[in-house]
């Protein structure tokens, strides 16, 4: 049904053009690229914070701190005797202050949303640390014995 000198219905397509989207996405790889060592010399981790303020801290002691990621004024509270000990923040005015806090004792710690340890416990384990205790407001912690 071919006729001589018809045209054929058929078309070819115009080639496709690729390089433009592969020079955008070059371009957006190397901004990224160029972002990522700026950004990773940024503020310190939690983790970082945690481990430079661990140092700070005493052995078997809990450290409060006055600011989020371990930073501000610190309070160390250790117990002298073996059973370990409740300790008033109200007493030592630090009651409403607390907003991190690490522990370096062998064993848990717990802080208290009532003076004299009472209420419901947040428990900070061995050798940890909390960077950010949100809405929970200590006002006293219980605190591990000394390990023989």
């Amino acid at each position: 049904m071919n006729r001589p000198g018809a045209k054929s219905r058929t078309r070819t397509r115009p080639p496709r053009v690729r390089a433009p989207i592969a020079a955008a996405a070059s371009a957006a790889a190397l901004a990224l690229a160029a972002l990522t060592p700026a950004t990773a010399h940024a503020a310190p981790t939690p983790a970082t914070a945690l481990a430079a303020r661990s140092a700070d801290c005493p052995s078997g002691a809990l450290c409060l701190f006055s600011e989020r990621d371990f930073g501000g004024d610190r309070l160390p509270v250790s117990s002298l005797t073996g059973g370990g000990t409740c300790v008033s923040l109200v007493d030592h005015g630090w009651a409403g202050r607390v907003e991190s806090a690490v522990n370096t004792h062998t064993t848990g710690a717990v802080l208290f949303p009532g003076d004299g340890c009472l209420g419901g416990p947040y428990q900070v384990a061995a050798g940890a640390g909390v960077a950010d205790l949100g809405t929970f407001v200590p006002l006293s912690v219980w605190v591990p014995g000394r390990t023989a």
